[in-house]
């Protein structure tokens, strides 16, 4: 369903981007924010989930600032160098590429962003930053980050068993982001990945049809 596209990224580099586009006319676009494992099987899957619901969906390839083509094991090696990517890359870099990224699907219309993991964070400083309504599935990095103020609306997702993110942090979203939605599920960080111990089919649809939701309300054309 999809290919792979350039994009401008800082000063004169490029990076790769996976695009998939739906039948017919597109209800919007999406920039979708990756994992610490690249733009992977299982990111382009999700672009390609988004485009069957009539969404051009962009995956922009933030690691190829640093090193191309990245694709990581969810195995400790793959952990290990994806946590020494992002690092490398830095939210602000990986925002500036999330702007690209729109720009490149602009004709599709009304904008959004969702993102997973560390690109769930990406995503809320998206709609801080860009002004995009965004979607943050597991952002444990999102409280840094508090004290910028949301620029467009904001949806949440939350495993209940994510030790890495505790009740009190999810907490911390509905107290001091009152405006924004948020949902806990009963499954552990990375439930929506459809590899892994972590993945929760039940969670993962409900959370999937929340996200589509907000977006038919928020994207909708003026």
């Amino acid at each position: 369903m999809g290919q792979t596209i350039s994009i401008g990224s800082s000063g004169l580099q490029c990076i790769g981007a996976y695009v998939a586009r739906p039948q017919g006319t597109p209800k919007g676009g999406l920039v979708i924010a990756q994992e610490i494992f690249g733009v992977n099987a299982h990111i382009r899957g999700v672009a390609d989930r988004f485009a069957t619901h009539g969404y051009v969906a962009i995956a922009p390839a933030f690691f190829d600032r640093v090193e191309r083509d990245v694709e990581l094991d969810y195995d400790e090696a793959g952990f290990r160098r994806g946590r020494e990517l992002i690092a490398e890359v830095g939210l602000s870099a990986a925002v500036e590429d999330v702007a690209s990224a729109a720009e490149a699907i602009a004709s599709a219309g009304p904008i959004g962003c969702v993102g997973y993991c560390w690109g769930g964070t990406v995503a809320f400083l998206a709609a801080t930053r860009l002004g995009l309504p965004a979607v943050s599935y597991y952002g444990m990095r999102n409280v840094q980050y508090f004290d910028e103020t949301p620029r467009a609306p904001l949806m949440f997702h939350f495993g209940e068993r994510d030790a890495s993110i505790p009740p009190q942090m999810v907490q911390r979203h509905r107290d001091e982001l009152p405006g924004a939605e948020v949902y806990t599920y009963p499954a552990g960080h990375g439930f929506n990945r459809d590899v892994g111990a972590d993945y929760e089919p039940a969670s993962a649809a409900l959370a999937l049809q929340r996200t589509l939701a907000f977006f038919a309300r928020h994207l909708a054309p003026a």
